[in-house]
């Protein structure tokens, strides 16, 4: 027993000795193999990345990015809008680099497809979807993209809703814009159009309104804009920017080779624009139309509104961008200097529409006014601009060939 557990113990450590001898006579060249595989991925991995930057898809840095000599890069928020989507357009026509920045709250996602199916080109048109109330977003998006100007369109836009939550028009007009030029400010960009409204004017005692027309709103939307206005002049007086602020009238319209056109939200239906109310009636998506006031100071005793169509709109904006000047300010009225009765605008809908819209006449609607049309000798003497589209009638038969032809509006995109 005993030898046999010597034998046993002998054994052991026989086998154990050449097996510790090996382990250390090994470690050295299983740490050479290590070492050299490593070598070897590293190697591998600078020859791809060799490969990829010589490749010439290859781009470390996007072109919104960076400023390129000859290209006008323009941030243009709500840029997903009825307004906005075609300033989009022209811009991306006459060339310019165009980011869009919507929340899409009242902006349209198939507006935006539309426009990058024309332009797929890289470096010519990029969405970015944001909400310009928040602050850090907002900076963040200026600091990653080198923009040489802002059109700034995003606002929410109805009379009637702001009488009914003026606090929200507060916030997403006057508070947004103080984010934007925040923005601007601590990001370099010099140039604003600022898209505000005839709004601003109240109820004036004269008829043509003029720049120097006294601002007198009377609804929180009107009150909103002036309110973004005088932030944007105080501001400027001492950033030298280049500022343009452009108060326009009522829009109608569309393109006129059928690739976009207006369409608001179904709930937001009774407070939007008047054709987009007749254009429902006349389709029969509402069962008439609703004509709200008979009794104001004017001829017919409907209220009269100066139709300025949506491409002269943009027109407007794209001479403003071009003539504006550092330490410069423009304020300038757009729209065509003649006033039109909402019960003329029915009798031009249903002619265009050919349709035999029902008409319901009912008191007056909260924050209106009763008369309301320009005097654009301004901006025609200083900006060579001057509405082309002044035809109503045409103006909404281009109108609602699109609404005919896209019953769904965008659809669900």
């Amino acid at each position: 027993m005993l030898n046999f557990g010597r034998l046993r113990n002998q054994s052991r450590s026989t086998r154990s000795m050449p097996f510790s001898g090996l382990e250390y006579a090994d470690h050295p060249k299983r740490k050479a193999n290590v070492v050299g595989r490593i070598l070897l991925a590293a190697t591998l991995t600078a020859l791809c990345i060799i490969m990829l930057k010589q490749s010439p898809s290859f781009n470390t840095t996007s072109a919104f990015s960076k400023h390129e000599e000859g290209v006008t890069h323009v941030l243009v928020t709500g840029g997903a809008g009825y307004i906005g989507s075609h300033a989009a357009l022209r811009l991306l026509k006459d060339k310019y680099r165009v980011t869009i920045v919507d929340n899409l709250s009242r902006g349209n996602l198939g507006a935006v497809k539309i426009l990058q199916e024309l332009f797929p080109e890289p470096g010519r048109l990029q969405f970015i979807y944001a909400d310009l109330g928040d602050a850090k977003a907002v900076n963040k998006i200026f600091s990653e993209n080198a923009f040489d100007a802002v059109i700034h369109f995003a606002a929410v836009a109805y009379v009637g809703e702001s009488t009914l939550d003026p606090l929200k028009y507060y916030h997403n007009i006057t508070s947004n814009t103080l984010v934007v030029l925040e923005s601007m400010a601590a990001n370099g960009v010099k140039t604003l159009i600022y898209s505000s409204t005839c709004a601003t004017y109240g109820e004036p005692e004269k008829m043509p309104i003029t720049e120097v027309t006294p601002q007198a709103p009377i609804n929180p939307y009107g009150k909103a804009k002036k309110m973004a206005e005088d932030i944007i002049l105080d501001f400027s007086k001492n950033s030298h920017m280049a500022v343009m602020i452009l108060r326009y009238f009522n829009v109608i319209g569309s393109d006129p080779e059928g690739r976009l056109g207006e369409a608001p939200r179904p709930e937001l239906r009774e407070h939007g624009r008047i054709s987009g109310a007749c254009f429902d009636a006349a389709r029969g998506i509402i069962p008439g139309l609703k004509v709200k006031g008979t009794d104001y100071s004017t001829p017919d005793g409907t209220c009269v509104r100066d139709y300025i169509d949506v491409n002269d709109l943009v027109d407007a904006h794209v001479k403003a961008l071009e003539k504006a000047k550092p330490s410069k300010v423009g304020i300038y009225n757009v729209g065509t200097g003649k006033g039109r009765s909402v019960k003329e605008f029915v009798e031009a809908c249903k002619k265009a529409t050919a349709a035999n819209i029902k008409v319901d006449y009912e008191p007056r609607r909260p924050g209106d006014y009763a008369e309301v049309y320009s005097d654009p000798t301004k901006i025609g003497r200083e900006l060579n601009w001057t509405a082309k589209h002044t035809d109503l009638q045409e103006s909404l038969e281009i109108a609602w060939r699109w609404q005919k032809a896209h019953r769904d509006g965008y659809g669900s995109t």
